[in-house]
């Protein structure tokens, strides 16, 4: 009997070990935030950089939970990034990188920690790089203002609106083009000054695709991206 009351007891230790009641317990995992959005120093917009090789800076990210950061740059010769020309990944605050002379080209960067928690996207800077003797410099292509990329508008018109910019301060005028093929190749208006055109006549339930062309009067022409919108 005696030997019948032990082996209970030994029943009843293991039962309470094996439901906890050990010190094996784990501590909540904390939530993990993500890193301060880098700033950029260099190139700023608007930049001609003299050297082709260059060096680019960018300010500190921080992390709360101190985790490591690493930096992802990435550079285009579009601003909407599509298709990305190069990235580069570093834990520095610097880069040098080697690109063609007389492009334009842009660049962002994001911060990554070491629990894969990301920053937002930088601001995008558009630069130059100087070519072998040049006297003039392209425009940059133009930037999208409304209507927003794939955007659905109501209606039967709208206005295409965009901005641009040249380092060398000269006057741009504009080729618009404008047609629902995703290559669009009317032209709708030739050498305006404006920075705006009134898309009327628009069929209803269809896609349209329109581009800008940026000149500058001195032989210097930047196509622009093929940006679309639906209407209604």
């Amino acid at each position: 009997m005696k030997k019948k009351y032990l082996f209970l007891i030994g029943v009843f230790v293991f039962t309470i070990i094996s439901c906890g009641g050990g010190d094996d317990l784990q501590e909540p995992e904390v939530d993990n935030t993500a890193p301060t959005t880098p700033t950029l120093i260099y190139p700023l917009n608007n930049t001609v950089c003299i050297d082709h090789n260059i060096i680019f800076e960018w300010g500190v990210s921080t992390d709360t939970e101190g985790n490591r950061i690493t930096y992802s740059l990435e550079i285009a010769e579009n601003n909407s990034f599509l298709p990305i020309l190069q990235t580069e990944t570093t834990f520095g605050q610097s880069k040098l990188i080697s690109l063609t002379p007389g492009k334009a080209y842009y660049w962002r960067i994001k911060a990554v920690d070491s629990r894969a928690a990301e920053s937002e996207y930088s601001s995008v800077s558009q630069f130059l790089t100087e070519g072998d003797g040049d006297s003039n410099h392209l425009p940059f292509a133009p930037n999208l203002i409304s209507p927003a990329l794939n955007s659905e508008i109501t209606g039967t018109s709208t206005t295409l609106s965009w901005s641009a910019s040249d380092v060398d301060k000269d006057t741009l005028s504009y080729d618009v083009y404008l047609d629902t093929n995703s290559e669009p190749s009317t032209l709708v208006s030739q050498d305006q000054s404006e920075t705006t055109f009134n898309a009327t006549n628009l069929i209803a339930s269809s896609t349209y695709f329109f581009k800008i062309v940026a000149k500058d009067g001195n032989g210097g022409i930047s196509v622009g991206q093929v940006w679309s919108f639906t209407t209604k």
